[in-house]
């Protein structure tokens, strides 16, 4: 694991809540996006070396809409960036980590990502990420 890539955070609106973490703790906006494999529409927002995620559910049977429903609005998972994605979610099915996905799938800025079942780690949701590779 190389660093805490972002924290997402579970939100009803982003519109709502941009403001918040833009003027108000004056963090820089990167940018806006729809992730069609987790039904989200989804912000960052730098901070350091990692970033904040406000994740929007696109519709009710969005996995973050039914986070909202069951949890309320807040942390919902840890993602952290790794190099090499594939090795590393054999590494943990090796090892016996329970996975929500055993391969990686697309998520933002075209990165490729997997969770973790947050009942491999008491209860927090894990992601990996590995970033797009830039061509040389």
């Amino acid at each position: 694991m190389n660093k805490i890539a972002h924290i997402g955070i579970a939100v009803n609106s982003l519109d709502d809540m941009i403001p918040f973490y833009r003027d108000a703790l004056n963090l820089t906006l990167k940018g806006i996006e729809e992730v069609p494999s987790e039904q989200v529409r989804v912000a960052f927002f730098n901070i350091g070396e990692s970033a904040i995620e406000l994740l929007e559910p696109l519709n009710d049977d969005s996995p973050i809409a039914k986070f909202i429903a069951k949890k309320g609005e807040g942390i919902h998972h840890v993602a952290l960036d790794v190099n090499d994605i594939k090795a590393r979610l054999d590494s943990l099915k090796e090892q016996g980590i329970r996975l929500i996905h055993e391969q990686p799938k697309e998520g933002a800025h075209e990165s490729q990502v997997a969770f973790l079942h947050p009942k491999a780690a008491n209860g927090v949701l894990f992601e990996l990420c590995q970033q797009k590779q830039e061509d040389a």
